[in-house]
């Protein structure tokens, strides 16, 4: 174990998030022991309580507990990923060279630990080290139950070009989903702000995001401007359309938000669309019925970002996990029907 270590926040590390700084600094150190010392007090910031998401400021001094050894702690992950874990996230990489990472993360499978969450992507990466020192690193996430593209860096240098690329939106994340009903009109863009709502219960109804009128946004503490491009690629008659989502700004379960505020939940979202509700054909009800999964049929389909070493253009596509692909051949949709990227002009 280190013993209490104090490190001030350099000019080229401001206005990041505290547990994205930490990790830089310590590859080793997971998000659940990031959020514990948070919630115990032992990890401070110019002296006061912080959240894994307080932002950081160059000059500020950040008080560090005793952290175990970086081989300690890579040994005991490596041991805690069984062989049947190790086989299963090697089978999801779509793409692999020296800098970069990218998974077709199944849903179900959480993208960091926290509570109750002990298997997770941030811990199965040990299996992913392919003859290098150190476990890739995330730089994006995903929810839990959405699938899809997800990028990881292999080095430090390529962690802070794609964090970069990132922040300043120098990406295109296309995802496709179910939704109930046919949004009207059947291209369009939402611009409500999102702000975070208590919870009140269990099983997909605690805590989640609440929609504002973009007038009243500046006006709500904890609010933030949000912004979803959405196309509507094919319909089931009055029942379901698939639609093509691109998050413009990238809030907490924005795009769950946005069509759930439209009227047009995605399909499987309990927490959204109602946990209970059946949906009739004119929208609203995240379930189907009938031989359709209950499960998110969210799916971050495509995704193109830069390089962070050689800055070629890297076009990452991912395949839709079974329950939606039975879902899209029960209403025989077939993705060589749509263009990838339907807001495209030069594609339509």
């Amino acid at each position: 174990m280190s013993g209490v270590q104090t490190l001030h926040v350099s000019s080229d590390d401001g206005d990041q998030r505290l547990d994205r700084w930490l990790r830089r600094q310590f590859p080793h150190l997971s998000q659940g022991r990031i959020e514990k010392m948070c919630r115990k007090g032992d990890l401070r910031v110019d002296g006061g309580r912080v959240k894994p998401s307080t932002r950081l400021e160059v000059g500020q001094a950040v008080r560090i507990p005793p952290l175990p050894d970086a081989a300690e702690a890579a040994a005991f992950a490596r041991a805690h990923v069984t062989d049947a874990d190790a086989k299963m996230i090697r089978a999801c990489v779509i793409y692999r060279d020296d800098y970069v990472i990218a998974l077709n993360k199944p849903p179900g499978l959480p993208v960091q630990g926290g509570s109750k969450q002990h298997r997770h992507v941030d811990g199965l990466s040990e299996a992913l080290r392919f003859g290098m020192e150190e476990k890739p690193r995330l730089v994006h996430r995903l929810d839990k139950d959405t699938s899809g593209v997800l990028v990881l860096a292999r080095t430090r240098e390529a962690a802070k070009g794609l964090t970069a690329a990132f922040r300043h939106r120098n990406t295109r994340k296309i995802y496709w989903a179910a939704v109930a009903g046919v949004p009207t009109p059947r291209m369009g863009t939402v611009k409500y702000g999102l702000v975070k709502a208590p919870g009140h219960g269990a099983k997909g109804e605690g805590e989640k995001m609440h929609c504002l009128h973009p007038r009243d946004v500046d006006a709500t503490p904890g609010a933030k401007h949000a912004t979803t491009d959405y196309a509507v690629l094919e319909a089931a008659g009055s029942r379901t359309a698939w639609v093509a989502l691109v998050p413009i700004t990238g809030r907490t379960h924005q795009l769950r938000a946005h069509m759930a505020e439209l009227g047009h939940p995605i399909v499987g979202d309990g927490k959204y669309g109602g946990s209970g509700q059946e949906n009739l054909g004119d929208g609203w009800g995240a379930q189907l019925g009938g031989d359709v999964s209950k499960k998110l049929h969210l799916h971050a389909r495509s995704l193109v970002i830069e390089h962070p070493v050689t800055k070629n253009v890297m076009h990452l596509t991912a395949q839709m996990p079974a329950h939606m692909a039975h879902t899209w051949d029960m209403f025989q949709w077939s993705a060589k029907d749509v263009p990838a990227d339907p807001f495209d002009e030069e594609e339509l």
